[in-house]
Formats: structure tokens, C-alpha cells, sequence
């Protein structure tokens, strides 16, 4: 593993969130009040800002060094931002509420995310070609929430069903939301997509448990079943089809590689603690969680498994994997419902 500060000093806590192939990464500084700046790391740190208000928190980088995140403006909402490479933070905007969210940014400039509307219910939406937030509908109840975008414009999140359940889907260009099912629980939850259309997240089982999840032309591959314990999350899919995520055991935390068909899974205290994004460099991109603080980290996606004879590295701090950014106040009101419960 390597670790890297961010600009971060004294005893500010560091979250790598994601990286491109120029080598330019987008995180996270934790001040020891919770305040939490938005980072992008271009040969050094430079400070994104606000919107007006006092904290921003950053969640994808593109190709050419766009950034998309969320920042709270000088009323106290939190509204999703784009960051032009070079150029001024700019507000989304909504879907006739006060709030947005920016989840993930593709090459064309898209961003992907979720904004309330003027009755109050979050909605999943995509940018257009003004970059104006289009809504993306539901799976036929209230409320839906993107979280990736691929290069050809596909998105993927989470929407609710009439029955209040929530499942993962795939919204192609022009097209209305697929439902991808579940693992054969309740709900689900779609956390990323390659430019082949794989799609990763986590699903309940019929156990009541969360596996991770792999879906591919209509099949939904359970991650979780081969890692063999525990509740885990896939967080993101590279084009190469290799897969991370993190898996939870009471109060620890481990994080796995699913690649080349070969599942690896790192130890509390031997892997990344929180597992964010791998690229197409194979590059996995996270933090440690060292001494009470998190550090933003990377590893090698081929980094080989410490045996550690059965020894557990207990850690504190629990953050859902699939929205260590946003905090937890803003998990839950963001999955307020979604019977993710039994991973918090």
C-alpha cells in the first residue's frame, strides 16, 4: 500500500476517492471538527472551495481532470458541483428542491447524482447537454438516488419499487430504468458500471445478509457467496471486469479484489480499510485507518493477501462503504428506508 497525505497536516484526517490515468486524484481532508474540504491532487493539493458554505466533499475525476462533488452553498444545502478542469466550481442545481447530490462525472462531462424535487423526494438524475439535471424517474415508487456513470452514458443507482423496497438499476441513454433485481432478498443497491455495462453493488439475500454483487448481461453474479462471510459491498468495476469492494465482520473491516476470477481478501489493518474506486490502471484507490484516523491510500489491485493465522484487526468509525463521502448523517438521510440497516 502507499499512502499519501492529500495536503493534509497535524492530525486532519485523508480520503483518496478517486483517480485517471494522468495521475490526478480527487479526495477528501477531514478537519478534527468534522469539517471536510474537497481536494484535488494535480502535482499538489489544490483546494476546491464551497459553494458559499463551509464544507465540500469531492466523489469522481474524469479523463481530462473534471471534477464532480458536493458542497454546501451559502444558504446551507448541499448542491452538487462540477469542477471544469482549470476552471470555477459550478452549482447543478436541482429538480425544484433545495438539495442535490453529484455522485460520479464520465468523459463527456455527464454527471450522475440525486436532487430532491419540489415535493420533497430524492430523485436520480444525469446532466444534459447544458448540464442541467434531467430527472431519471423510479422503478414505480418515490424515490431513486444514482451513484455511477459510464463513458457512453449509462447510469446506475438505487430506485424504489411500489412496495417501498428499493432495488439496483441500469438507466441506458433515452431509456427507462431496468430493474437488476436482487440476490433473492428484499432490496439491492448499484454502486458503479463499466463501459462494457457491468454493473456492481450489494444485495440482501435471503438470509438477511448484503452480498456483493457483479450483473452482466442479465446475470447476477453473488461476490459475496465465494468471499464466504460477512456482509460486503462492491464499490466499483474497472474495464477490465476486476472488482472491489469492502466486507464488514462485526467491528472489523477487510477489503477484496475479485480479479481474473480469483477472489483475494486483504485483513483488518493489511488492505484499505475504506476501498472507494479501481481504475484502469489497476490502481485501488481508499484509505487506511490507522491510530483513529483515516488516510488516503492506494494499493495494486494484484497485491497478494497477508495470512495472519486467524488474528483480527478490530477497527472503529464504521462508515458504509457505498457512501463513506458523503458522511453519515448524509447516508442516512440519503437511504432513509432502504433496509441497509443491518450494514451500518
Amino acid at each position: 500500500m502507499h499512502e499519501l497525505t492529500l495536503g493534509a497536516r497535524g492530525k486532519e484526517a485523508s480520503i483518496a476517492v478517486d483517480i485517471n490515468a494522468r495521475g490526478q486524484m480527487v479526495g477528501i481532508i477531514e478537519e478534527e471538527d468534522g469539517r471536510q474540504r474537497a481536494i484535488l491532487y494535480d502535482r499538489r493539493p489544490i483546494e476546491l472551495g464551497t459553494l458559499g458554505g463551509s464544507d465540500s466533499y469531492t466523489r469522481g475525476i474524469n479523463a481530462g481532470g473534471d471534477v464532480v462533488g458536493t458542497a454546501q452553498n451559502g444558504a446551507g444545502y448541499w448542491r452538487a458541483f462540477v469542477v471544469p478542469h482549470g476552471r470555477a466550481m459550478r452549482d447543478i442545481g436541482t429538480l425544484g428542491g433545495n438539495s442535490s447530490y453529484g455522485a460520479a462525472i464520465n468523459n463527456q462531462g455527464q454527471v450522475a447524482g440525486f436532487a430532491d424535487t419540489s415535493d420533497g423526494y430524492y430523485r436520480a438524475f444525469v446532466s444534459d447537454a447544458d448540464g442541467e439535471p434531467v430527472d431519471l424517474g423510479t422503478l414505480g415508487g418515490r424515490i431513486s438516488y444514482a451513484a455511477g456513470i459510464n463513458n457512453n452514458g449509462a447510469v446506475v443507482g438505487t430506485a424504489a419499487l411500489p412496495d417501498g423496497y428499493r432495488h439496483a438499476f441500469l438507466a441506458q441513454p433515452g431509456g427507462a430504468m431496468q430493474d437488476l433485481g436482487t440476490l433473492g432478498g428484499r432490496s439491492s443497491s448499484a454502486s458503479a458500471v463499466s463501459d462494457n455495462g457491468v454493473v456492481v453493488g450489494a444485495s440482501e439475500t435471503p438470509g438477511r445478509r448484503w452480498h456483493a454483487f457483479m450483473w452482466d448481461k442479465g446475470r447476477m453474479v453473488d461476490l459475496g457467496a465465494l468471499i464466504g462471510y460477512g456482509d460486503s459491498f462492491a464499490t466499483s468495476v474497472n474495464q477490465a471486469g476486476h472488482v472491489v469492494g469492502s466486507i464488514r465482520i462485526g467491528d472489523e473491516r477487510r477489503s477484496f479484489v475479485y480479479r481474473d476470477g480469483k477472489m483475494t481478501v486483504h485483513p483488518g489493518g493489511y488492505g484499505l480499510y475504506l476501498v472507494n474506486t479501481i481504475n484502469n490502471q489497476e490502481l485501488v484507490i481508499g484509505a487506511t485507518y490507522i491510530g483513529k484516523k483515516f488516510t488516503a491510500s492506494t494499493m495494486v489491485s494484484s497485491q497478494p493477501a497477508v495470512v495472519t493465522h486467524g488474528a483480527q484487526d478490530f477497527m472503529g468509525a464504521i462508515i458504509l462503504v457505498l457512501t463513506v463521502a458523503t458522511g453519515l448523517m448524509l447516508y442516512r438521510r440519503r437511504y432513509r428506508g432502504i433496509a441497509l440497516r443491518s450494514a451500518v
